[in-house]
C-alpha cells in the first residue's frame, strides 16, 4: 500500500484518539507522548474500555482500506452497481479473490449489496458511509487517482458498461417487431391503464354520464376524490352498484341527461363515452354538461364518426349516424366550451363498429 495513505491514516487515527479522550492529553501526558512513553496507561485503559467500539470501528475501516485490491473495488463500486462476475472481468482476478475482498468491505459497511435472481450486485454510496469512514475513503481515493492499475480498471469498466448497454439494445432491436405482444404476454395490459389513471388529480370530482354498468367509474374511483355516475336505466345502475359496492367514493344516481341530477359547478371533469349517439337532443345534454362543470372543467367525449350503416344504427337503437368534428366543435362552443379539439381514433383490429372520435373541451 502506498506510504502517503498509511501516513494519512496514522494522522487521522491520532486525531480521532485525541478527540475521543481529551482528558488523557494533559501537559504531562503530551510530554510523555513526545518522549515515546505511554501517557497515564491506566487512564487510557479505563477510557478505552468505556467506549471500545469507536477505536474498533476506526481500525476496522483502516484495515479494510489497507489493501490495493479493495481500494480498486471501491473506486469501481462508487461509480456503478456491478456484479461479482463483472468485477472479476474488470480486475482480472478470480471469483474467490474478489468475493473475499467484497466480504471484508461489506462487513465494514463500506459497500452494500442486493440480490437480483441468482446475481449479487454491489455498490458503494458515499453519502451512506459513516463520516469517519467517508473521510478515510476520500483520502484513499485521492491518493490512488494516478495508479496505472486504476486507469486500466477504468478502461475495462467502460468496455463492460458498453457491452451491457449493447446487450440491452440488441434485445430490444430483436424484440421490437413483437414487443407489444411480448409485453402483454408477460405482464398483461392492465398496468398501462393504471399508469394513465394515476395522472388524474386526486382532488377531482368526476361525472360519468351514461355510466352504464360502472366499468369506467370503478376504474377511475381509486385515483380521484369522487365519481358521480348517472344513468337512466335501472338495470344498468343495478349492475354498476354491484361492481362498485366496495368503492365508497362512487355515487350512483338515476336520471335523464337532459336534466342531469348534479348541482351547478360541482365537477372538475365529465365523461360522455358512447352516449351522445343515443340521446335525441345532443345540444341539450352538452349544455347540461357545461352547467355541472366548474370553470375550466374538462369535458371528454367519445362517440361515433359519421357513417352510413343504418342497419347498425337500428340494431343498437341509436338516434344519430355519428358526428362530424366541425359541427361538434361549433355545438360545444355554443354551449359554453372553449379550446375544443377532436381526434379521430384509429379503429382497433377486432372492432366491428364504425370508427370513433375523442373530443376534449374546457368550460369557459
Amino acid at each position: 500500500m502506498p506510504d502517503p495513505i498509511i501516513s494519512a491514516f496514522t494522522e487521522i487515527a491520532h486525531l480521532q484518539f485525541v478527540l475521543t479522550y481529551p482528558t488523557l492529553y494533559s501537559d504531562r501526558a503530551m510530554d510523555a507522548y513526545g518522549s515515546g512513553e505511554d501517557p497515564v496507561p491506566h487512564e487510557r485503559a479505563n477510557a478505552m474500555s468505556e467506549t471500545a467500539a469507536q477505536p474498533q470501528d476506526l481500525l476496522g475501516w483502516m484495515n479494510a482500506l489497507a489493501d490495493a485490491t479493495r481500494l480498486r473495488l471501491l473506486r469501481l463500486l462508487e461509480r456503478n452497481e456491478l456484479s461479482v462476475a463483472e468485477l472479476c472481468d474488470i480486475l482480472q482476478l478470480p471469483q474467490s479473490t474478489v468475493s473475499k475482498h467484497l466480504k471484508v468491505l461489506n462487513d465494514q459497511n463500506l459497500t452494500r449489496h442486493r440480490k437480483q435472481g441468482t446475481t449479487h450486485l454491489y455498490r458503494t454510496i458515499l453519502d451512506e458511509l459513516d463520516a469517519t469512514a467517508r473521510r478515510l475513503w476520500l483520502i484513499s481515493r485521492e491518493q490512488t487517482e494516478d495508479w496505472p492499475t486504476v486507469k486500466q480498471d477504468g478502461l475495462r469498466l467502460s468496455r463492460v458498461l458498453r457491452e451491457k448497454a449493447e446487450g440491452a439494445e440488441a434485445f430490444f432491436a430483436g424484440a421490437a417487431s413483437e414487443w407489444d405482444k411480448l409485453r402483454a404476454d408477460l405482464y398483461g395490459e392492465q398496468f398501462t391503464q393504471s399508469a394513465l389513471l394515476a395522472l388524474l388529480p386526486s382532488t377531482y370530482i368526476v361525472a360519468d354520464l351514461g355510466c352504464g354498468t360502472g366499468n369506467v367509474a370503478a376504474a377511475i374511483a381509486p385515483n380521484v376524490r369522487q365519481v358521480i355516475g348517472v344513468d337512466a336505466s335501472a338495470a344498468m345502475l343495478k349492475a354498476a352498484k354491484k361492481r362498485c359496492e366496495e368503492l365508497d367514493n362512487v355515487d350512483l344516481r338515476r336520471g335523464d341527461l337532459s336534466a342531469i341530477p348534479i348541482e351547478d359547478g360541482t365537477c372538475d371533469a365529465a365523461l360522455l363515452l358512447l352516449v351522445l349517439t343515443y340521446v335525441p337532443d345532443p345540444e341539450t345534454v352538452l349544455r347540461e354538461l357545461s352547467r355541472i362543470l366548474k370553470k375550466g372543467g374538462k369535458a371528454v367525449i367519445v362517440d361515433l364518426l359519421p357513417h352510413d350503416r343504418d342497419d347498425f344504427r337500428r340494431q343498437l337503437d341509436q338516434q344519430h349516424m355519428g358526428f362530424a368534428a366541425e359541427r361538434l366543435a361549433g355545438t360545444l362552443n355554443a354551449c359554453g366550451f372553449a379550446e375544443s379539439r377532436t381526434i379521430e381514433l384509429p379503429p382497433e383490429p377486432e372492432a366491428k363498429g364504425p370508427a370513433l372520435f375523442l373530443a376534449i373541451a374546457s368550460k369557459n
